[in-house]
Parts: structure tokens; C-alpha cells; sequence
């Protein structure tokens, strides 16, 4: 089985849940940037939650199905079309050989994640299949997918495999996507294709509560950073209070953010630190930085705070132009938080188990 790129879309990279282990050595963990959208099409077509899959920013791909496949899309800012037809988001759904999958756009968040049952099967570097651009490693062949590449997939749970037989025999469908094809779409499929098969949407899928709503202009809660009391009152003010742009430069390493600066009450010298997935640094100007999922593994900038982890999937859906405000919490809230999100994704393996 394997998936053939036939568009890349702007920017589509193989990613799993990273490349923990190495920091200490200066490699990065990266990973996808939204990993609760990633985890979560991983359970929907039962592969495990650090399968590698597909992340695709902004501009989705065009990609051909090389065989009958098990997939799930969740995420944002893209809308899935099988063979033209809308797919929904956040669904197991079975696709036949020679399907073709490319999106539209959908107004809030910028990335979407594809996972296939299997896994995209590439080669593991360092504990991870995950794509990490600015060394070249991991991923295919260490870049971003181009057209022509072909990715191959790995053997599927046996879950998985159960759930495909339960589609294509029409049990446990919600609606079937794709019209059966005339003769001159049959011809444009690819030599040896099946043909005129419907993909089948499985009526299982999330509560409402467990998929994400992608604002415009998200709050995002962060707590406390080391040098959080060295700011001056009126930079910790407008910071809380006051609306920033993450500007066109931003890319998979940092979002930088423009709006009013930040100041220390009297600046001095840091010695670098460790640093981590939402740490915001604020540099001598005063514009801060968002470091997210390439980010450096140490950093000599003032932290001002740090973006709590359940709320990392909402601003990694946070696309340049977009306008966020930061709110405070305790570190009470924020585990809090990230028990929840965990509680609410062990049930669900606990109901697929059963589905």
C-alpha cells in the first residue's frame, strides 16, 4: 500500500508525535505542530497515537491512493474532497483503490493532519519518522513532499482491518461519499483501478466537546515564565491586555508576534536555558517570540511566559495575520487542563475498543 503525491500543497510533511531523547545533544524534538489533531486521527483509523501521518499547512495536496485504505483527517483550515466530493473532518472513512483526495479551505485554524492505517511507513531516525526541514533528516528523505513522491504504508492493526470490513460491507456507515464515476473519469483513474467503488463514512466518530472550535483571534492561557516578574508592570499589563499579530514570518520553529513592546524594568545578561514547545522569549526590542514544535532546545532570551499545554494544538491553528490575546493562569488550571484533554482522549480508546 502507499499514497502517491501527484500536489504537494505549500507545505505537507510527514510527522509523528517527535524526537524526544536527543535534546540534550542540540536535536530538536519536533513534531506536528497540532498533536491533539494528530493523535486523534490516529485512534479513528486504529493505529497508535505516535503514528507518523501527514501534515499539511495552509494549501492541501492532491493525493492517489495506491490501494483500499482506512484514513481519518482532523484539524483545521482544510476541507478533505474524495473524488470531489466533500469528506468530513474528524471520521474514520474507507477509501477504494485509485480515490483521490485534495482540499478546499475552511475559515479558522491552518493545519490539517492525514493518518492511514498503517502509518506512513518511512524510515525511523532517531526514535521518530518525524520531518525536521532545516537539518534535513527524517520524514521523505528529509524535505517537504513534492509531486511524484510515493510513500509507502505500513501493515494496519487488526482493528483497523475489522473496521474496514465492517465499511465495505455497508455496517457501521453514517453516509457514503463519491458517486459512482462515468466512463470518462473511470479512464483518467490509473491503470489496474477498481474503479466506481463509494468510500464509506463510519457512523462512529468524537462527542462534539472533543472537537476543537479554531478562532479567528484565540485566547490562549499561559502561565508564569522564569524571568515572568523581571518585566516592567506596564510590559506584564499590555501583554495581558492587549492584542498581537503573529507576523508572515513565522514558520514551524517560532511564531513572532508584533504589537506593543516589552521591556525589562532594568536589562541585563541571561545565560541560555532550557526552553520548550510554547516557551515566549522576548528579545532586546521587545517584539515576543512563540518558540513551537522545531523550536531550539536552549535559548539566552528573557521568558516571559510559557503557553499551557493544553492549548498548544489552538495556537499551532493560529495562521499568520491572525491576532491573539494571552490570559493568565495558575499551574493549578493548567494541569488541570491537560487531565481533561487526556481524560477525554482515554475514553475514546476505551469506546473504539468496543466499536
Amino acid at each position: 500500500m502507499s499514497l502517491l503525491i501527484m500536489k504537494p500543497g505549500l507545505l505537507t510533511t510527514v510527522q509523528d508525535l517527535g524526537r524526544y531523547g536527543y535534546q540534550q545533544y542540540g536535536v530538536i524534538a519536533g513534531g506536528a505542530m497540532d498533536s491533539y489533531a494528530m493523535r486523534m486521527a490516529n485512534l479513528l483509523v486504529g493505529n497508535e497515537e505516535q503514528a507518523a501521518g501527514l501534515e499539511m499547512t495552509v494549501l492541501g495536496p492532491e493525493i492517489t491512493f495506491a490501494a483500499p485504505a482506512l484514513i481519518a483527517v482532523c484539524g483545521g483550515g482544510l476541507a478533505p474532497l474524495l473524488d470531489g466530493q466533500p469528506l468530513p473532518l474528524w471520521r474514520t472513512a474507507h477509501v477504494p483503490k485509485g480515490a483521490r483526495l485534495h482540499f478546499g479551505r475552511l475559515p479558522g485554524g491552518c493545519r490539517a493532519y492525514l493518518a492511514v492505517a498503517g502509518g506512513i511507513d518511512v524510515p525511523v531516525q532517531l526514535n521518530s519518522r518525524s520531518t525536521y526541514l532545516r537539518a534535513g533528516i527524517g520524514g521523505h528523505q528529509g524535505r517537504a513532499l513534492r509531486s511524484g513522491d510515493v510513500l509507502p504504508v505500513g501493515t494496519s492493526s487488526g482493528r483497523a482491518a475489522a473496521w474496514a470490513e465492517r465499511l465495505t460491507r455497508g455496517r457501521g456507515t453514517g453516509r457514503v461519499v463519491g458517486e459512482p464515476m462515468n466512463n470518462r473519469q473511470l479512464e483518467e483513474r490509473s491503470a489496474g483501478n477498481s474503479g466506481a467503488e463509494a468510500a464509506a463514512i463510519a457512523a462512529w466518530y468524537p462527542v462534539p466537546a472533543m472537537i476543537p472550535d479554531y478562532p479567528q483571534a484565540p485566547v490562549i492561557r499561559v502561565i508564569e515564565g522564569e524571568e515572568y516578574e523581571m518585566f516592567s508592570s506596564e510590559s506584564r499589563r499590555r501583554f495581558l491586555s492587549e492584542p498581537y499579530t503573529i507576523l508572515p514570518e513565522s514558520d514551524r520553529m517560532g511564531y513572532r508576534l508584533s504589537g506593543s513592546p516589552l521591556s525589562l524594568v532594568q536589562e541585563q545578561s541571561l545565560a541560555s536555558a532550557a526552553v520548550t514547545f510554547g516557551t515566549i522569549q522576548v528579545p532586546a526590542e521587545g517584539a515576543p517570540i512563540i518558540l513551537m514544535a522545531d523550536r531550539q532546545t536552549t535559548g539566552g532570551y528573557p521568558k516571559l511566559a510559557q503557553v499551557i499545554t493544553a492549548d498548544l494544538p489552538l495556537l499551532a491553528q493560529a495562521s499568520p495575520g491572525s491576532r491573539v490575546r494571552f490570559r493568565l493562569v495558575t499551574l493549578r488550571e493548567a494541569q488541570e487542563q491537560l487531565l481533561q484533554r487526556e481524560l477525554e482522549l482515554h475514553r475514546l480508546r476505551l469506546v473504539l475498543q468496543h466499536v
